[in-house]
């Protein structure tokens, strides 16, 4: 058994039950499983001001992350406006602070957090992407959990015009169907597919850019009286999108459709699974 002490905190763990609160985030506290890269991935404790945000999977091989799971709060989803980006320190030290930080000038930037996750710089000279991010501002209420989404660690490149339309129309239409018929907790968890297409800068690749986009809800406490075409998109529901110009209307299915979808274009085993239980509580 783990036995949680204060000097063990920190931002990049084994498990995400290794930091108390963590796996909070997380339906029954368990992460998605089939995932294959094994030990190439860094699971994070996104920490801010010494609390747990959300959860990441990350992979720093391509400098983006796989999915961030996060608890959806009740908002009016407005987006914070002029939060500073931050970044991840553990990923290029492990002796480095558990909390997330503010991005030093490029000139104070050392090379082992520049090898070691994106910067702002692989941003700059990209005009078509825009930082996408997985667990997003409007869907945190509080201005902590708010600004903790502003972490590089939690974005992907989206091209401009996928991210201003489809996937933010996407992104409100959930909020709205949390805000009114999810009773109790709401977990959510955003991800991508990679085709292996990268942002380049100084002629080396920096920034895996995603194919698709994916997110799934689960809320076992909703309301019975929603009206049907809410209602039916309860406990769980999945969507996808393709991360392009055009062709990219955000598609919502069954979490099971969207896991076979999945299965085709992720390094995933047969065994893949976004919820534990597919959301269905074990007393069920």
């Amino acid at each position: 058994m783990f036995l949680w002490v204060p000097w063990a905190w920190c931002g990049v763990v084994e498990d995400f039950d290794h930091v108390e609160h963590c796996k909070d985030y997380m339906y029954m506290g368990i992460p998605p499983r089939g995932y294959l890269a094994g030990s190439n991935l860094k699971k994070i404790c996104q920490i801010l001001e010494d609390n747990p945000r959300f959860v990441t999977l990350y992979d720093p091989r391509r400098h983006m992350p796989l999915y961030s799971a996060y608890t959806f709060k009740r908002s009016d989803g407005e987006k914070s406006m002029d939060q500073p980006w931050m970044y991840e320190p553990q990923l290029a030290s492990s002796k480095s602070s558990s909390n997330m930080e503010v991005y030093p000038q490029p000139a104070q930037m050392h090379m082992r957090l520049m090898e070691s996750q994106a910067v702002l710089e692989d941003f700059t000279d990209v005009p078509q992407y825009v930082r996408g991010q997985l667990n997003p501002d409007q869907h945190q209420l509080e201005p902590l959990d708010k600004a903790a989404t502003y972490t590089l660690s939690n974005v992907v490149p989206q091209i401009r015009e996928f991210n201003t339309g489809p996937w933010a129309q996407h992104e409100d239409r959930i909020r709205r169907r949390l805000n009114n018929y999810c009773r109790g907790n709401a977990y959510v968890i955003t991800g991508v597919t990679s085709a292996g297409n990268m942002i380049r800068r100084d002629n080396q690749d920096r920034v895996g850019i995603p194919e698709y986009m994916w997110t799934a809800y689960c809320c076992p406490d909703y309301d019975h009286n929603a009206p049907y075409l809410e209602r039916y998109r309860f406990p769980v529901f999945g969507a996808y999108g393709l991360n392009n110009r055009v062709n990219n209307a955000v598609v919502e299915v069954p979490i099971k459709t969207l896991e076979t979808f999945l299965k085709g274009r992720m390094d995933v085993d047969k065994n893949y699974q976004i919820f534990y239980n597919d959301c269905v509580p074990d007393d069920m």
